[in-house]
């Protein structure tokens, strides 16, 4: 089990350098844009997003 959590954590890590490397620009302006959302806002997107692969990876393995 701490083998699959472990590459799956490389996994995100190679996925979240993609963007960086093919636009940074954009990339930049994303992360600015993420600093002006309140805390609130950002929270609930963490949220939607762990429920959305919570459910993606049910989907997938049944």
């Amino acid at each position: 089990m701490w083998h699959e959590i472990l590459i799956a954590g490389a996994l995100i890590l190679v996925l979240e350098g993609i963007l960086p490397i093919l636009n940074p620009k954009l990339f930049k302006q994303m992360m600015f844009n993420a600093s002006q959302i309140n805390e609130q806002q950002l929270r609930w997107t963490g949220v939607t997003s762990m429920v959305i692969g919570a459910i993606a990876i049910y989907v997938l393995k049944h």
